[in-house]
């Protein structure tokens, strides 16, 4: 018997799903860069040198408490308060903390909900279509990717400067970003027809996929990347990188050398982080700096039950 151990930790969803990955419904184009039949693995040019400031967002989301509402007519709806952060790091030689974005909310599909203010955090009232749990996240996920934009573009992103932005995450709602590419670390679907999605497997730390194209219900360019790392399994290590759609071919291609050569050297270690190596360096600790933003959850639950009890009272 022969087997490996993914060095993800396992408290974490599994970088590639448990099931075999499912076939996607995406329309795919396989000749951006080559053609089908001459798929290879593709490495940075020589003289490709990676760009002098290099910016990595990202942003967090906790929900803090599960709440019901009840209207005067005694209807009960569920609802969640939650808080979110996104933020940016620069490096430039150093790794510095570009601007940051919070906010909380109280998501509820019920009328009756109006901003609840603890005294340690004000969560605003935002409507939500359906009372489903998976309405109630994506309404979150939604603001926390606005978060996400909105620091991006004040960090500088969609300047001119030759820079690379890297969102972590799809790339969606950013694509006007310039020089911008989303980075996905898991994988739940295949999106390549099985002759070039052989390759993947077959890549070599710092080697690439040629660039390809596909539309769900957005159009992008994306390339799949393996970072260096101890060797796993024939999944271990790749990411998944996106780029607009809007760019000339050309372009993407050249985008997707850039990261080649940017990315590997951020690539986290196992004894440093427990998402190794996918997790970049400069991601993880913005990571961990937002969560300390949040502010201690167990406070704010408190605080939460507190007001609930005082409005009772009322």
């Amino acid at each position: 018997m022969k087997f490996t151990v993914d060095s993800w930790d396992p408290a974490y969803d599994a970088p590639v799903g448990f099931d075999a990955l499912e076939p996607s419904t995406a329309d795919v184009r396989v000749d951006v860069e080559l053609p089908p039949a001459k798929w290879r693995p593709i490495e940075p040019p020589v003289t490709e040198t990676p760009p002098a400031i290099i910016l990595f967002a990202d942003g967090v989301r906790r929900i803090d408490a599960r709440v019901w509402i009840e209207s005067s007519e005694g209807n009960v709806q569920p609802g969640i308060c939650a808080s979110y952060a996104a933020g940016v790091v620069r490096c430039d030689g150093l790794a510095q903390l570009g601007p940051i974005e919070m906010g909380r909310g109280f998501f509820s599909a019920s009328p009756a909900a109006v901003d609840i203010d603890t005294g340690f955090g004000l969560y605003r009232a935002v409507a939500v279509a359906s009372t489903s749990p998976d309405a109630l996240s994506l309404a979150l996920q939604e603001r926390m990717g606005a978060a996400e934009k909105a620091v991006a573009e004040r960090a500088g992103g969609g300047n001119n400067d030759g820079s690379l932005l890297v969102i972590d995450g799809p790339l969606r709602g950013r694509e006007h970003l310039r020089g911008a590419i989303g980075f996905i670390k898991t994988h739940y679907v295949t999106y390549l027809p099985p002759e070039q999605h052989r390759l993947v497997g077959s890549l070599a730390p710092g080697q690439r996929t040629p660039v390809f194209c596909m539309g769900t219900n957005w159009s992008r360019f994306s390339w799949y990347l393996r970072l260096p790392a101890p060797h796993g399994g024939p999944w271990s290590a790749i990411v998944r990188c996106e780029a607009s759609a809007d760019l000339a071919p050309a372009a993407a291609i050249s985008l997707a050398n850039t990261a080649a050569a940017a990315l590997p050297r951020f690539a986290s270690e196992g004894h440093k982080d427990s998402r190794a190596p996918q997790n970049l360096y400069p991601i993880g600790g913005l990571e961990r700096e937002l969560r300390r933003r949040l502010g201690d959850q167990q406070l704010l639950f408190r605080a939460l039950r507190v007001a609930a009890g005082r409005q009772i009272l009322e």
